[in-house]
């Protein structure tokens, strides 16, 4: 009796259409994603198992580590913050440091010593050990008046737009503050920095921790 004869079939399997999908996902996450920005003071920030994040816009943060402060704002406070704090401290800027300052996340240097860092190039002023911090003492209290005319930078933005009724009355609020601390830093540290907002009557701000698991 003769055998059947079985017919071999191909077992190629076409993947056009799952590269296709791969690559369709993998360039949807690079184009969805935030890249992180370049910080002056990396810091370690204490575990929680709080869930609420942060606003993604509008929040000026006090970063503290090894008991020096660092301070970012919004860009669209940057210019009109600076233009208060030259006026204040008699500090002359020109029209090219006002642009370069826009463009800086955070920094973390005395007022004395700002307009050297904007000279600096981004790579170098985000340099380890670089930037000292934002002085915050009692007798030198530069911290607080960064913060002070940051609001007011922002309370000035939110009166323009109010006067064009680009936004209500309801959308009119304060600045968001946040404080980064590190998670080994000294209380007595943080708590100065609490100090300096409540003493502008501050009393509501953020504190940045990372996410750790409940049964930790």
């Amino acid at each position: 009796m003769a055998k059947v004869k079985i017919s071999k079939k191909s077992t190629r399997i076409d993947m056009t259409a799952m590269c296709d999908v791969a690559f369709l996902l993998l360039s949807f996450f690079i184009m969805t994603a935030t890249a992180k920005q370049p910080e002056p003071k990396p810091v370690d920030t204490p575990a929680s198992t709080v869930l609420d994040k942060l606003p993604e816009e509008g929040v000026a943060t006090i970063t503290v580590g090894d008991k020096e402060v660092f301070f970012t704002m919004p860009a669209n406070l940057r210019e009109g913050t600076l233009k208060r704090i030259s006026a204040q401290y008699n500090v002359p800027f020109t029209a090219e440091e006002y642009k370069t300052f826009s463009t800086m996340e955070g920094f973390g240097v005395p007022i004395n010593q700002l307009k050297g860092l904007l000279k600096l190039d981004a790579a170098k002023r985000n340099e380890a050990g670089l930037q000292k911090g934002i002085p915050y003492d009692s007798i030198n209290n530069q911290l607080g008046d960064w913060v002070k005319y940051a609001r007011e930078a922002e309370k000035e933005l939110l009166e323009g737009k109010l006067a064009t009724q680009e936004i209500t009355i309801d959308k009119f609020k304060d600045l968001d503050i946040a404080i980064k601390g590190d998670a080994k830093e000294d209380y007595p540290t943080v708590k100065r920095v609490i100090d300096i907002l409540q003493d502008q009557k501050k009393n509501r701000f953020f504190l940045v921790t990372g996410l750790r698991d409940e049964n930790f």
